[in-house]
């Protein structure tokens, strides 16, 4: 049996001593586990660097921000597993593994006897690259929030809950009222950028939220984009968001699927969120596709 590097992020929401110890017995039946432990920001990209060689699988055991880390750290040279340890871990959730660490370990063990992975895409923005979302304006303003918050003195990130006061508390600041801010090249002037890789571009607790419908991870980039944001609107834009269904021009939406490029411009710095996580402010950021990069182990079905 080949080696199984396992990258674990001890301060995510959902990993424990016991379910890590329950993560390598259930990978150990494809290999010999080599288990190695996150301990700054950051650490999971130098690991990932390392790890792939002679590797025949990497699994990362945290949230989609050590995902991230990993995904900017590697040369793809082993196929990639991921077990949710997070609040959300869209990534995982979204190529259809379990939820629960023990079960979602096990299918990838099964995954790396069987040598079944599946190609994506991965996206950039200014290089960094993002397996399912990024976001300018509001929703990576959200992410910063929730960040404040929660990872202090190294506190976990906070739940879903949090996420939805603190998209109250901006959208009361705002009276529910949001004038444009960016220029997207070629479509027009928008108040924030949704820039999706998969589908979903995020999930409430059990509920995917569409923002950016019809994307999938073998394709293109997808773009939603609100003109303006009104309060009678808001109702319209929370069914979109849920079903993924509505009329773009009767919401207001700038609306893209499968492009390869996207090109953004803001009249004053602000927020970028990739994956969940805050890069800081921009002024202005280049989307694009890498297709078929990255080999991703899934379950069976």
């Amino acid at each position: 049996m080949g080696r199984i590097v396992l990258i674990v992020n001890p301060y995510a929401t959902k990993v424990t001593e016991p379910r890590v110890r329950e993560v390598e017995e259930a990978l150990a039946k494809a290999g010999d586990v080599e288990t190695i432990l996150t301990e700054w920001p950051g650490h999971a990209r130098e690991i990932a660097d390392d790890a792939g060689v002679g590797a025949e699988a990497i699994v990362i055991f945290s949230g989609d921000g050590v995902y991230n880390e990993a995904l900017n750290g590697t040369e793809f040279s082993a196929p990639m597993g991921y077990i949710p340890g997070g609040g959300t871990s869209v990534l995982p959730r979204a190529l259809g593994l379990a939820r629960e660490p023990k079960r979602a370990a096990e299918q990838l063990a099964d995954a790396i006897s069987a040598g079944r992975s599946r190609k994506i895409a991965l996206g950039r923005v200014n290089g960094r690259r993002f397996s399912f979302s990024a976001g300018i304006g509001i929703d990576a303003e959200i992410v910063r929030r929730v960040d404040a918050r929660g990872r202090r003195q190294g506190k976990r990130r906070p739940g879903d809950f949090t996420f939805a006061r603190e998209l109250m508390a901006i959208a009361s600041e705002q009276r529910a009222s949001f004038q444009p801010q960016v220029e997207i090249v070629g479509f027009g002037r928008a108040v924030c950028a949704l820039v999706a890789n998969g589908a979903p571009y995020t999930y409430a607790g059990p509920w995917p939220v569409h923002l950016v419908p019809g994307v999938t991870f073998e394709g293109g980039l997808g773009l939603t984009a609100p003109r303006s944001i009104r309060p009678l609107a808001v109702p319209g834009l929370i069914n979109f968001a849920f079903t993924g269904r509505g009329n773009p021009d009767k919401l207001d939406l700038i609306r893209g699927t499968d492009l390869e490029r996207i090109e953004v411009i803001c009249d004053r710095p602000l927020a970028l969120q990739v994956d969940g996580e805050d890069l800081g402010d921009v002024e202005q950021v280049v989307f694009d596709v890498d297709r078929e990069t990255l080999s991703v182990l899934v379950p069976e079905g």
